[in-house]
C-alpha cells in the first residue's frame, strides 16, 4: 500500500510541477505580446529612427511573431520547445482579436532606383492605418542617400526603417545577380534573410499604393490551411498574355503570375516542403531555387518572376490569387481595358513596369507618379494632390489608358475621404 501511496504521490507532483511550468510561461508571454517585440535583423544597417526597432529581443531571445492564420495554433517548435501545446492554447485567443500591430513591407532597389522608391514609400505612408515597417535592400552607395531622405519624412511614430545590403549565397552569388535586372533575384531570398519576420507585402520599385496597406494585407487573413503566399495574374485577356503564348517552361493557372506585388507568409515558406520535377523528394524553400535556376536557366525569360511560376505550377494549391486592381499595369489598358474589377471599383495598387513613369509612352502612369512624387506630406490632399492630377490626367485621353482615367482615380479619391474621416474621428 505504501508504495501505491508514493507512486500516487509522485504523480501528483509531477502534474503539479506542470501546472505551475505552464502558468509561468503564460505570464511571460502576456509580458511580452507579439505585436510589440523588436528583433536585430541579421544582415542590417539600421538608420537612427529605426534603432529601436531594431533593438536586440527580450526574454528567450526567439521571436514569439506568429501568424494567428495558422491552422495548427502551434508555435514553431525553435520559439517554445517542450511548450507548444501549452503556448499555442493560450495565445489563441489573443491573437484571434489582436493581429499584428505593425505590417512589414519589403523593396529592392538597385541602380538609378532611389527616387522611384521613395516614392513608393510616401504612397505606402499617405493611407495606411497599422503602423509600417519597411525593409529596405540597396546596393551600398544607396544607403546614405536613404537615411538622409528618409529620416526627414514627417513619420509621427507611424513608420521604422532598416537598411540591408544586397546578398546573395555566396557559391553562386554570381549567377543570381546576372538573372533578369541587377539585384532582382534579391526577393526570392527574403525568407532566409528575414528570419524574424512572420509575414511580409514585397513590392517592386514602381508599385504606387492608391489604398492602404492594410487592405491588401488583411489577405494573409483569408489564406486557408495551405496558401502561402498571394500575387495576380501575368494577364487576365489570353490573347495578350506573355506566358501561354511564348513560355518555354511551366508557369501557373491559364496566363501565369506576376510577382511585383507578392504577400507571403514568411512562417510557411519556410516550413514548407515543395514538389517539384526534378526530384521525387520534396525541398524546402532554400533547397529548391539554386536547382531551379540550373534547370530552366537556359529557358526563363524574366528571371526570378518565372522561377516563381515554376514553383507555383507545381505546388498551385499555396497560391492565394488576387484580382487585377491589386497590381494594375499598362498591359490592363494599352489594349483596351481588361480589368473588370478596376472599372468597378478602381485601382488599388498601380504598378508602372517597363519604365512608364519615367518616359511619354503611357502619360496616364507617369501623371500619377509625379502627383505623389512632388505631394508634400500634411498639404490638403484634394487641393494638393487630387485635382491636380485629374487636370493632368483629363490630358491623357487620346491614349488607351487616358480614356479610361477616371479608374485611376475612383480609389485614390475614396482613399482620401475615409483617410479625412478616420482624422476627424481622431484616429
Amino acid at each position: 500500500m505504501r508504495r501505491y501511496a508514493r507512486m500516487a504521490l509522485l504523480c501528483l507532483g509531477c502534474g503539479v510541477c506542470s501546472l505551475l511550468y505552464g502558468f509561468s510561461q503564460l505570464a511571460l508571454s502576456l509580458e511580452q505580446e507579439p505585436g510589440r517585440r523588436r528583433q536585430a535583423p541579421d544582415l542590417a544597417a539600421t538608420g537612427d529612427r529605426a534603432a529601436a526597432a531594431a533593438a536586440g529581443s527580450e526574454g528567450r531571445g526567439q521571436n514569439l511573431s506568429v501568424s494567428f492564420w495558422n491552422s495548427y495554433w502551434m508555435l514553431p517548435s525553435d520559439v517554445c520547445g517542450m511548450n507548444c501545446y501549452w503556448e499555442a492554447a493560450f495565445r489563441y485567443d489573443y491573437m484571434k482579436t489582436h493581429p499584428s500591430e505593425k505590417m512589414h513591407l519589403a523593396v529592392v532597389a538597385c541602380g538609378e532606383r532611389l527616387e522611384e522608391t521613395v516614392t513608393m514609400l510616401r504612397s505606402a505612408i499617405i493611407f495606411s492605418i497599422k503602423p509600417l515597417q519597411f525593409h529596405i535592400f540597396a546596393e551600398d552607395q544607396l544607403h546614405e542617400n536613404f537615411k538622409d531622405i528618409l529620416d526627414d519624412f514627417p513619420y509621427e511614430g507611424k513608420v521604422n526603417y532598416t537598411l540591408y545590403p544586397i546578398t546573395f549565397p555566396t557559391e553562386s552569388a554570381t549567377e543570381w545577380k546576372k538573372l533578369f535586372k541587377p539585384c532582382a533575384s534579391q526577393r526570392l531570398f527574403l525568407p532566409l534573410i528575414l528570419k524574424n519576420v512572420d509575414s511580409l507585402l514585397y513590392v517592386d520599385t514602381d508599385i504606387l499604393f492608391l489604398r492602404p496597406v492594410d487592405d491588401i494585407w488583411s489577405f494573409l487573413g483569408k489564406f486557408n490551411s495551405t496558401q502561402i503566399a498571394a500575387m495576380a495574374p501575368e494577364h487576365e485577356e489570353p490573347r495578350i498574355g506573355w506566358y501561354n503564348r511564348f513560355a518555354r517552361h511551366p508557369y501557373y493557372g491559364v496566363t501565369g503570375i506576376n510577382s511585383g506585388v507578392m504577400l507571403m507568409n514568411m512562417t510557411r515558406i519556410r516550413r514548407k516542403y515543395f514538389k517539384n520535377d526534378m526530384t521525387p523528394v520534396r525541398l524546402q524553400w532554400g533547397e529548391i531555387l539554386m536547382p531551379l535556376l540550373k534547370k530552366y536557366k537556359l529557358n526563363i525569360t524574366w528571371g526570378d518572376q518565372d522561377l516563381l511560376n515554376i514553383m507555383f505550377f507545381h505546388n498551385p494549391e499555396s497560391l492565394y490569387v488576387f484580382p487585377c486592381q491589386w497590381n494594375y499595369r499598362p498591359d490592363h489598358c494599352i489594349y483596351g481595358s481588361n480589368c473588370k474589377e478596376a472599372e468597378e471599383e478602381g485601382i488599388f495598387i498601380l504598378h508602372g513596369n517597363r519604365g512608364v513613369y519615367h518616359d511619354d509612352k503611357q502619360p496616364t502612369f507617369r501623371a500619377v507618379y509625379e502627383a505623389i512624387k512632388n505631394y508634400s506630406f500634411g498639404d490638403d490632399l484634394v487641393h494638393s494632390l487630387l485635382q491636380p492630377l485629374e487636370l493632368e490626367l483629363r490630358k491623357t485621353m487620346h491614349t488607351y489608358c487616358g480614356r479610361v482615367y477616371k479608374v485611376f482615380i475612383k480609389q485614390l479619391t475614396k482613399s482620401i475621404r475615409d483617410l479625412y474621416a478616420r482624422r476627424s474621428k481622431g484616429r
